[in-house]
């Protein structure tokens, strides 16, 4: 399995709808709640470039927010990554 990052914050409907994606996917992932966390919410902005939630990584690799991750889905494109590691 891949390994899957995702920086969160409480009661963020978008942080939801991703893990509840990953979540039907069966992926297990590390979350990251940066709300009271600065150096993890610095973390997240360096390796995101980005400074809303969620960001989401796999094996690395910077995805992006909800909207993307569900984009890559409905493309047929979040499975495959969701299989490598």
């Amino acid at each position: 399995m891949a390994r899957i990052e995702i920086y969160t914050t409480p009661f963020c409907g978008y942080c939801a709808r991703a893990k509840a994606l990953l979540d039907s996917k069966g992926a297990a992932y590390d979350e990251r709640d940066v709300m009271m966390d600065a150096d993890a919410r610095a973390e997240m902005r360096a390796r995101s470039n980005r400074t809303t939630v969620p960001q989401i990584f796999i094996d690395g690799r910077h995805i992006g927010g909800s909207d993307e991750l569900a984009a890559l889905d409905a493309a047929g494109k979040l499975d495959p990554l969701l299989a490598t590691g």
